[in-house]
């Protein structure tokens, strides 16, 4: 496997070709954002971090039945996957209140919700990644009835798999994003699950373990990467 000319970078990662067309490198930067890209930073050793524990929590989820776009890791900062087509809806899952579902909805911070919750948002830069419902994405041709049903359905599966998993080491697992990609007409996990992604509280103080610490100037940025990382056993 060579790894050939960039293909896309975004806010987090850089991504390559290689000369298998069905597969493409992930590199993980350090590089921080918040607020659709209005705060910028560095978070040093995040990109990591992100690679190393999102390709434990893939190889997690593929044993438990989830097809995920994760083929190899390469090295600390990159990782072989499935060059899939982006389906252009984001996924947040909800278990606690927080974020934006706090100050939507007068909900305060902390608030353990009596289901989870499923929402998707349009993921395009422009219109700040709007939220949309069911009709909506059916209506611009972002997917089907029958993979919107499929993705909220693995959606599910992986919140009860991840909350499950993320208890067993203490920590919270209180909201996060995901994306899918179809792969040969498969729908199939992509992206990453990481702190940049997820909200993770320590289960015993509360305290984030996450990217809010970048984005509300918390301090000791990098300490819930750190701890994550120390938690997953991750080397």
């Amino acid at each position: 496997m060579n790894i050939g000319e960039l293909l896309y970078e975004g806010k987090a990662k850089k991504v390559y070709l290689t000369d298998d067309a069905d597969q493409v490198v992930v590199d993980y930067k350090d590089d921080a954002t918040a607020f659709n890209g209005v705060k910028k930073g560095t978070i040093t050793g995040k990109g990591v971090v992100n690679n190393k524990m999102s390709n434990f929590l893939f190889g997690y989820l593929e044993k438990n039945g989830v097809p995920t776009h994760f083929i190899k890791e390469i090295d600390d900062r990159k990782t072989l996957v499935k060059k899939v087509r982006i389906v252009p809806l984001e996924v947040i899952i909800r278990n606690i209140a927080a974020g934006s579902f706090s100050k939507r909805y007068g909900v305060a911070e902390g608030t353990a919700l009596l289901n989870p919750t499923l929402e998707f948002s349009y993921k395009k830069d422009e219109l700040n990644d709007p939220l949309l419902n069911e009709t909506h994405a059916l209506a611009l041709g972002l997917a089907t009835k029958d993979e919107i049903d499929r993705i909220s359905a693995m959606s599910y599966k992986i919140n009860d798999l991840l909350t499950a998993f993320f208890k067993s080491v203490g920590v919270t697992l209180v909201d996060f994003k995901l994306e899918f990609g179809k792969y040969k007409d498969q729908i199939v996990l992509a992206d990453e699950i990481s702190p940049d992604t997820c909200r993770f509280w320590d289960a015993a103080t509360g305290v984030k373990l996450d990217k809010d610490r970048f984005r509300f100037d918390l301090g000791d940025v990098d300490s819930g990467y750190k701890e994550l990382w120390k938690r997953l056993g991750l080397h």
